[in-house]
């Protein structure tokens, strides 16, 4: 595989930890790991790696940059001959959704953080697969941006074990006690209030040494200056320390007794708390998000309140008063990480998510109405299902027919639209985009009507199958002739199936009732004095409320039934939809062979 990421930097963060890590595995499994970023402190890693880097300004959100970023993308995937593009981040992935769609690339997306509800922010769900560290991240993204259950995929951060090996508090101690943070410097991660923390206990113990490690080039001047100015006003200037990073992040946790996440809103995962917990070094963490699913509180790490300096000064000086608890958290925590973020497993599990992908596909079947219409379909899913094994397969269908496919085992969802209603209008467009949130592969439209047709093209399907025809035909992108000769339906709708390789197709219908379907069919024809051995002949009393030419007369209806009755001991039973109820009651009261009027049940 030739897997290509993207990602606006290569500077600390786990965004670019998480793009190093899956180059090298990638390398090191035989495929191809090609990074675009606008470049960073980690460039010389992935060189290292054997990995290939191109330097696009892609984090940039200027229309003309992200033009040229698109452009340039296109050349690149073209010009490495990549398979999947992999976005990590908002801008990157805007750019590069559309240079996969118009190069027909796999588009696939990592939420790494929990975005507020914004446009731009909904283009992380905008990928064939959407990869999330944990249910919390899941859920947010399903119920925030309405990316569906089918497209997510459950891959935690990693820990490199080897590197980030156990050390055990009692083997750390010094003179100093060190507390210390690392992580990006922006308000989200509640700086200040960790050092109006480290004021409290610079109070208790003499020897504090603190230490804030990140990339302040990168950081908001203002918010550097805050943190300085909070310093100076704290006077705590000989205990705190700035520590670049550059600096390997293992060998200054290899100096920690204590490592702080305090971040003020939720947080997704929080990878430097796991790589933590894998050195050895106890952990005390707001209470936030997908925090708690890695820090149980007193078992694996201190939780604290957030926005709380003092909750978060009585924490840390639990572990300053209690080696034992030190010794017990760490011993702790690091066969928790064992367990659950082994980078080995992680990286399995990515590379798992890569060849999965690349042999999904998903395929939405247009067959909103009508009932027989909907039945004589059948043929063609089965047929379909045999061509995809392993496809995802949807059908949309009116409303009022969705129960026909109950228990098909040729789709795995029967999609529901109503054209009276809900999707009128306005409505439409909002079942084109729903549809599009879908990310289909392929549409096979059996309908063939100006709806079917629209539908499949508002929703961004890159495959449209249907015929030409004279209702907007053209927006299909695989198109069958319209034949010269009549056809009968099964016929018909196998003209379009050629085109995806289907040559024949067994011509057989099936309906799927349940054991409480035959329950209420027996106890229906019970009710009506059916005899024992009783043969039945089923007439559906109006093909069509819009056509009138293909119904057949009532008259002749009722001379076939009676007919029946009279010389072949033949029941007749009516079928219909409760909009032919008159009808049905006008065949009751004319025809002498009492037939059992089913319609509209």
């Amino acid at each position: 595989m030739n897997i290509l990421q993207l990602v606006p930097q290569l500077n600390i963060g786990g965004v670019e930890k998480s793009a190093i890590e899956a180059s090298r595995y990638l390398v090191l499994n035989g495929h191809k790991a090609v990074v675009v970023s606008a470049g960073g402190r980690m460039e010389r890693d992935l060189a290292a790696i054997g990995a290939r880097h191109y330097m696009l300004p892609i984090g940039k959100k200027s229309p003309i940059s992200m033009v040229y970023c698109y452009i340039q993308l296109k050349k690149i995937i073209k010009k490495e001959n990549i398979d999947i593009v992999h976005a990590r981040s908002r801008i990157p992935a805007l750019v590069g959704y559309f240079a996969a769609r118009s190069t027909r690339k796999v588009f696939l997306t990592t939420a790494h953080g929990q975005y507020k509800k914004h446009l731009l922010s909904s283009v992380m769900g905008w990928g064939k697969k959407v990869i999330v560290a944990n249910d919390l991240m899941a859920r947010h993204m399903k119920d925030n941006f309405g990316v569906p259950l089918d497209k997510l995929v459950i891959v935690a951060r990693g820990v490199d074990l080897k590197k980030f090996s156990f050390i055990p508090p009692h083997e750390r101690k010094t003179k100093a006690f060190r507390i210390g943070m690392i992580c990006r410097f922006t308000p989200l991660k509640g700086h200040l209030d960790f050092l109006k923390a480290v004021s409290y206990i610079s109070r208790r113990i003499t020897n504090l040494e603190v230490v804030l490690m990140g990339d302040r080039a990168t950081a908001k001047d203002d918010y550097i200056k805050k943190i300085e100015l909070t310093i100076r006003r704290l006077m705590i200037q000989k205990n705190v320390k700035f520590v670049d990073s550059t600096e390997d992040v293992a060998e200054v946790m290899k100096r920690l007794d204590v490592i702080v996440s305090a971040n003020r809103e939720q947080e997704a995962f929080g990878r430097t708390i796991i790589e933590a917990q894998a050195r050895g070094v106890p952990v005390v963490a707001t209470r936030v998000g997908g925090v708690v699913d890695n820090v149980e509180h007193g078992v694996t790490g201190l939780l604290c309140e957030p926005m709380n300096p003092a909750d978060m000064a009585e924490k840390i000086m639990e572990y300053v008063s209690n080696s034992s608890l030190m010794e017990k958290v760490a011993v702790n925590a690091r066969n928790f990480v064992e367990k659950n973020y082994s980078l080995d497993k992680v990286m399995y599990d990515t590379l798992k998510a890569y060849e999965d992908v690349l042999n999904y596909k998903k395929i939405l079947i247009l067959k909103i109405s009508s009932l027989g219409d909907i039945i004589l379909s059948v043929p063609s899913l089965r047929a379909i299902r045999k061509k995809f094994k392993n496809a995802i397969i949807k059908i949309l269908v009116d409303v009022k027919f969705r129960e026909v496919l109950n228990g098909c085992p040729y789709v795995d969802e029967v999609i529901c639209c109503d054209f009276d209603s809900r999707d009128r209008g306005w409505g439409f467009y909002k079942l084109a985009a729903w549809l599009r949130q879908e990310d289909f592969d392929i549409s096979i439209d059996l309908q063939n009507s100006r709806k079917s047709h629209s539908l499949s093209f508002l929703s961004a399907i890159p495959d449209r199958y249907g015929y030409k025809n004279n209702k907007l035909g053209f927006l299909l992108n695989h198109k069958a002739d319209l034949p010269l000769e009549p056809l009968r339906p099964v016929e018909h709708q196998l003209e379009v199936l050629k085109l995806l390789g289907i040559t024949s197709i067994d011509e057989s219908l099936e309906l799927w009732p349940g054991k409480e379907n035959d329950q209420w069919a027996g106890d229906f024809l019970k009710g009506n004095w059916l005899k024992k051995d009783q043969k039945l002949v089923a007439m559906s009393i109006s093909a069509s409320k819009r056509w009138k030419t293909k119904n057949w007369p009532l008259e002749d209806m009722i001379e076939l039934s009676e007919r029946l009755a009279k010389e072949k001991s033949v029941r007749v039973v009516l079928l219909g939809t409760k909009e032919e109820e008159a009808l049905a009651l006008e065949f009751m009261n004319k025809s002498a062979a009492k037939p059992i009027n089913a319609v509209g049940k």
